[in-house]
């Protein structure tokens, strides 16, 4: 069997592990990857020390089912080096991070390779795959076909919107688009969601002297991660959600249960949920800081289901339940995806001492002479650089992968989901990571390892045989 990975990022590392510590008959694995940094990713990339990884320990494992792989890697002295005083954990540089997914991959190509496996890594971009009689080929920039049993997709996340037409880039690395800004220059940074977070952070520990505003059209922080607690739910459990007829109504009792369960109260904690959406940032993010070692367990439940349960969720709930929570989506992304406490705290020293602000209500930010002006429901405000620091929306196609999306929907092999992503349409092609269509908040290296796990069984389960033979009857029933 002859296995194609398009991509060579978080996705990829997750699905090479899973191959290598699951049991199979040798094939070959081809990685297409044009980037000199493998297995690292847009996010995990060499960047400035301040680019921190915003999760704990616990929950960055690429190994599905093992939380412990990640800080068995890690150590304890490089895990005492970079704690986090407020969280108890270590949070280390993101680049140390893909030092991590980088032996992981490397682990399990030695792995694969002494079990028979042919490995090869080719330096090009994946831009096409195509059906050949019953295989597939790939095609890379470079003019030539690879063929393949089984293509996985394995490109990453989206590449951030340029919602005000200033032809503003990824800024990642950090490294070097802050190296461009003076020290002095008043800074607008377009966002308040994580990257927005990287970005003032790293801007404060490069030394930066002038003022930082960011702006965006909800003025919403991240919420803070609070200190992990040995407890695994009870009642918001894949069993339960699995007998429910899935309605938000029914999930909102399954949490009841659980905060009930707990001694804690649902109304009050659904009503501290959507506070966010009107509570001053700045007073909702010291009170996130002080609530660090709150022993409640509403949010913690809700951020962990939310990545290991919310998939699953998605797909099964009916359409006006979808819009409903569509409607709270930035809210959604703050709770799913919050910010490490020594980033928070080093946000509020900014914002106490007047050098940071936030703007809400912005409708417009627009080039002047001399820098930009952003218009908003408070006034204008003047800056002589800007950084866009947008999330890229979930399940979006990065730049690089356009024409390999293209060609996948052009052959019948995927099709877009109308909310985003790409679904196969055909048993040979898997999607794993954030561009898989389906859920409305990004993929976490949670999902993305589950996702590995899964995609491994299923490229391993079916022989090349009865690849071919499904392959036939697919072409048969177009």
């Amino acid at each position: 069997m002859r296995i194609g990975i398009i991509g060579a990022g978080a996705a990829a590392v997750g699905l090479l592990d899973a191959l290598a510590v699951g049991a199979a008959d040798p094939g070959e694995i081809t990685v297409f990857e044009p980037s000199p940094h493998l297995w690292r990713g847009r996010p995990y990339g060499p960047d400035l020390a301040s680019v921190l990884v915003n999760a704990p320990p616990a929950i960055m494992s690429i190994r599905h089912g093992d939380p412990g792989h990640y800080a068995a890697w890690l150590g304890a002295d490089r895990a005492a080096e970079h704690l986090d005083g407020l969280l108890g954990q270590p949070v280390v540089p993101r680049a140390l991070y893909g030092d991590y997914l980088a032996a992981t991959a490397e682990a399990a190509l030695i792995r694969l390779s002494g079990r028979g496996w042919r490995v090869r890594i080719v330096a090009a971009r994946g831009v096409a795959a195509v059906r050949s009689g019953h295989h597939l080929v790939i095609r890379t920039d470079d003019g030539l076909d690879h063929p393949a049993d089984q293509v996985a997709v394995c490109v990453g996340g989206g590449t951030p919107q340029d919602h005000y037409g200033l032809g503003a880039e990824d800024p990642y690395p950090l490294a070097s688009t802050l190296a461009r800004i003076p020290d002095e220059a008043a800074v607008v940074v377009i966002g308040s969601g994580l990257t927005a977070v990287d970005v003032v952070v790293s801007l404060a520990a490069r030394g930066h002297a002038g003022r930082i505003a960011l702006v965006s059209r909800t003025g919403m922080l991240p919420h803070v991660w609070q200190r992990p607690l040995p407890y695994r739910p009870v009642h918001v459990t894949e069993g339960r959600v699995a007998a429910l007829d899935v309605t938000l109504d029914a999930l909102a009792g399954l949490l009841r249960e659980e905060l009930a369960e707990a001694g804690e109260d649902f109304a009050e904690f659904a009503a501290d949920v959507l506070a966010a959406e009107t509570e001053d940032p700045v007073l909702r993010l010291r009170r996130q800081l002080d609530a660090v070692d709150d022993l409640r367990i509403g949010r913690r439940v809700l951020q962990e289901t939310a990545h290991t349960l919310g998939p699953r969720v998605w797909r099964l709930l009916p359409e006006s339940d979808r819009e409903r929570l569509l409607r709270h989506h930035r809210l959604a992304t703050s709770l799913a995806s919050p910010m490490v406490p020594v980033n928070a705290a080093a946000l509020m020293r900014l914002f106490e001492s007047g050098q940071l602000s936030a703007v809400a209500g912005v409708v417009k930010i627009q080039a002047v002479r001399g820098g930009f002006r952003v218009r908003g429901d408070g006034g204008d405000l003047e800056a002589a650089a800007v950084v866009n620091a947008v999330n890229p929306p979930p399940q979006a196609v990065p730049r690089g992968a356009e024409p390999l999306v293209t060609s996948l929907v052009a052959a019948g092999l995927a099709a877009q989901h109308p909310r985003g992503g790409l679904v196969p349409a055909d048993p040979r092609l898997h999607v794993v990571g954030d561009l898989a269509g389906g859920p409305f908040i990004t993929s976490g290296i949670p999902g993305i390892a589950a996702a590995g796990t899964r995609t491994a069984s299923a490229l391993t389960s079916s022989p090349a045989g009865a690849t071919a033979t499904a392959a036939k009857s697919t072409e048969l029933r177009r």
